[in-house]
């Protein structure tokens, strides 16, 4: 390919670039991918029915058109009726890492944000008792919600931190960071080893127990000792 050539016409616009704010910066975070890692906190995957595997984390994802921004309202999802949250921890990778190891990992964060992954848990848990892949209920429009990132140095060392989400004020989630079964380090180490991560990657890491179904007009609230809060206005849904 000749990349000093005029640039070819497009048939359509070009989808915009997913980008998110920086805490007390006016640049931003461009969006390349959305991994999530599935089952990460003991106590939410005994009440989804499983035991913790320590053999080796999973992943899903999630395409660009899943990431809004927190303060938003959007509508309730086409195809389910039941619509759940579930409060997260992300990570936005800052620099190529690939094959790393694990005491290197921390070296190619960016920071960290407040999230929810938004799931159609109907379409989930059909999917998932066919051994069928979990899209439907996971990769959906608008199902990545995401507050303002933080640089890596502002959170500081992970674990102590206190992980919680409201809805209507009433709390339902709450956790500290030292419980998840993955550390964020061990998360990179091990997803690195199957793709080239670098800068625009996000990683949602998991949710505590307490998930739960919301309905139109529903407030979610979520929080992270020391990073920007989350919130998501549950909207009706589209005619």
């Amino acid at each position: 390919m000749n990349i000093s050539a005029a640039p070819p016409a497009l048939v359509f616009p070009a989808p915009a670039q997913p980008l998110v704010p920086i805490v007390g910066e006016t640049g931003q975070y461009p969006v390349h991918r959305i991994f999530c890692v599935g089952r990460n906190y003991a106590d939410h995957a005994k009440e989804m029915g499983h035991e913790v595997d320590r053999e080796a984390p999973f992943y899903f994802t999630k395409p660009g058109t899943a990431l809004v921004a927190s303060g938003a309202t959007i509508p309730y999802p086409p195809g389910t009726d039941n619509y759940h949250y579930e409060m997260e921890l992300v990570v936005a990778m800052g620099a190529p890492a690939f094959r790393v190891a694990r005491e290197n990992a921390l070296d190619a964060v960016f920071g960290y944000g407040a999230g929810l992954d938004m799931t159609r848990r109907d379409l989930q848990l059909d999917a998932r008792a066919k051994g069928r892949p979990w899209d439907l209920g996971k990769a959906f429009e608008q199902s990545a919600v995401l507050a303002p990132l933080a640089r890596k140095a502002a959170l500081g060392e992970i674990g102590p931190q206190r992980i919680a989400l409201s809805v209507d004020g009433a709390v339902r989630q709450q956790a500290h960071l030292s419980d998840l079964v993955w550390s964020v380090p061990e998360i990179i180490a091990h997803l690195s080893h199957y793709y080239h991560l670098g800068p625009g990657d996000l990683i949602y890491t998991g949710t505590p127990a307490g998930v739960g179904a919301v309905v139109p007009g529903a407030v979610l609230d979520g929080t992270i000792d020391g990073l920007a809060p989350v919130r998501l206005v549950v909207g009706a849904a589209e005619a």
